[in-house]
């Protein structure tokens, strides 16, 4: 029972960070609905089932079951995961997916939220230049459209290197107030 409730804490606190980025760029529908279905039934008991503290709960699900379920679901319905942006295309082959170009609002909420599940994962050994850190190590250019990594990577580099105010001003004018 503990591992229910620190889930909700951990998840309910990054929604906070999140909604708290969101709402310092203009995104405040976005802030406010972000991740709601990590409190749907096949997310949250999950969730709790795998929970860590330290690290997402989806990757000890998928490190014992081979996939994670809750990822699975949580991708499809949030539009600020690159991954909810694959598609089939005519230029592709047929039957492959390719990435498709996400619009820039759920790239900014996108930045909130990674620095959001850094924050929370690494507590108090939070430094601003963790997000672009696991941005350069994950990237992908076969599941990530080059317009989304250059925008990602580049406004957590802003990030990293000038400061969170900095950051928030760019990505207001660069992608909220285009």
């Amino acid at each position: 029972m503990g591992s229910v409730w620190k889930h909700f804490k951990t998840i309910t606190y990054h929604k906070y960070l999140v909604a708290q980025g969101c709402f310092k760029v203009g995104l405040y529908r976005q802030g406010i609905w972000h991740d709601m279905s990590k409190y749907s039934l096949s997310e949250f008991w999950v969730g709790a089932r795998y929970y860590q503290g330290t690290r997402s709960p989806n990757d000890a699900e998928r490190e014992v079951l081979g996939y994670s379920s809750a990822w699975l679901h949580h991708k499809g319905r949030n539009k600020h995961h690159y991954e909810y942006w694959m598609d089939y295309s005519k230029k592709a082959a047929p039957g492959e997916l390719v990435p498709m170009p996400m619009p820039d609002k759920y790239i900014a909420e996108m930045i909130m939220d990674r620095i959001a599940a850094c924050k929370v994962y690494k507590g108090k050994n939070y430094t601003q230049r963790d997000a672009y850190e696991y941005f350069l190590k994950s990237v992908n250019p076969k599941t990530m459209h080059e317009y989304t990594a250059e925008v990602l990577g580049r406004m957590l580099k802003i990030l990293a290197e000038e400061g969170e105010e900095e950051m928030y001003r760019r990505v207001r004018k660069e992608l909220v107030k285009k």
